[in-house]
């Protein structure tokens, strides 16, 4: 069995590497792997070093309807030539060309895992009937998270027959990966002053929240400065961002890092107190699944993952969407109990090690693909 994984936008996924240097437990079948992008990607060399066939096909998110159409012809041209058996798609941008291609090019198993569920109809609702195309040609719709698929179902109206759930998985062994010095230069460099630290993880958009946390500062620090929260990405709210914060005369307790290098993040994780995620929606939450991995205690809205596998005020401490109130709340309830806090660190691990590993959810694909692909499952004659 040949499983094509495409995805768009992206130079580098970590993902990939996981189910590239993971593929050998699975006799009998092949990855391969396909990037939209610009220019040639670095994972070009990365799945040549796993051994992995690699395509590349340009693809330039700023002109992204010419784009497509071009993507939609050159992968047809490419299913065509090497007849993959699964393509698996991930994001909305290679998902439109790469399941309509498959199905006319007769790939017979067509998945899209919905990593990002939700987008256009919050943000873009004149695309929302492109998501609703790319379930009509799909033959499988992986959501993420309970919240995901029923999203799929209730407001993109896909078919319960299609519709499967599988969590997405982490290298937990890698996101534990911290080292002392690491930690020691990023304590210096982000809380020189031994505060209490709070971190967020994801990109400076709105539906992450932000706006709601720094409004929730403000109220924090009238009663408790010895606290310290960092921001950790990047994007189109930036500057909105820090207007805020400077209006609110906040720089003292917040901190916009920009990205920080992937090599690092496990020793992020190890200097953090609390990890606070405030998105109103989030298909999944790989950052979530990683504090989880590293024990780190969290406050996050009932969203993703969260959702799914954690307890409030047994393993996380839960705030409402959209709420400054209950974000502050949730903080000042976290720092006010440490023996809570600790007890949290082991059965956020213990959640992580049991659901969340990337390996749990590669057997979970390969099963997927080899009980619903029609060669594999042809009547006996």
């Amino acid at each position: 069995m040949h499983v094509m994984h495409i995805i768009a936008n992206n130079a580098s996924v970590p993902y990939f590497n996981w189910i590239a240097e993971s593929g050998g437990r699975y006799p009998g079948v092949k990855f391969s792997f396909v990037a939209l992008y610009p220019e040639m990607p670095v994972m070009s060399e990365e799945m040549k070093g796993y051994g992995c066939d690699f395509y590349w096909i340009k693809f330039d998110q700023s002109r992204r309807k010419r784009g497509m159409v071009r993507s939609f012809f050159n992968l047809y041209a490419l299913f065509r030539k090497i007849k993959p058996d699964v393509v698996h798609t991930h994001l909305f941008d290679d998902s439109l060309p790469a399941i309509l291609a498959a199905r006319v090019a007769g790939v017979r198993m067509r998945v899209i895992q919905k990593e990002d569920t939700g987008f256009h109809w919050n943000f873009k609702p004149l695309w929302v009937w492109a998501d609703r195309f790319n379930n009509v040609n799909a033959t499988h719709i992986v959501a993420i998270s309970k919240e995901s698929k029923r999203f799929i179902l209730d407001k993109e109206k896909a078919p319960s027959s299609k519709v499967f759930m599988i969590h997405n998985g982490i290298d937990l062994k890698a996101i534990r990966l911290m080292d002392e010095e690491s930690k020691n230069r990023l304590r210096k460099e982000f809380n020189p002053e031994n505060k209490f630290l709070i971190c967020t993880i994801s990109r400076y958009i709105e539906w992450k929240g932000y706006r709601y946390i720094i409004d929730a500062v403000k109220n924090i620090v009238t009663i408790n400065n010895n606290v310290k929260f960092l921001f950790v990405g990047y994007g189109g709210q930036e500057h909105e961002l820090k207007e805020l914060i400077e209006q609110y005369g906040l720089n003292d307790f917040i901190q916009l890092s920009g990205w920080i290098d992937r090599k690092v993040m496990p020793s992020l994780y190890g200097i953090m107190d609390l990890y606070l995620h405030a998105a109103y929606m989030e298909p999944f939450g790989f950052v979530l699944a990683e504090a989880m991995a590293n024990g780190v205690p969290i406050v996050t809205t009932r969203t993703g993952v969260a959702a799914d596998v954690l307890v409030h005020k047994e393993s996380c401490y839960f705030v409402n969407t959209k709420d400054s109130a209950s974000i502050a709340e949730g903080i000042t309830w976290m720092s006010n109990h440490p023996e809570e806090r600790m007890m949290m660190n082991g059965k956020t691990k213990r959640i992580a090690d049991d659901s969340l590993g990337v390996d749990r959810m590669l057997d979970e694909y390969v099963g997927l693909y080899k009980r619903h692909h029609p060669a594999f499952n042809a009547p006996s004659a």
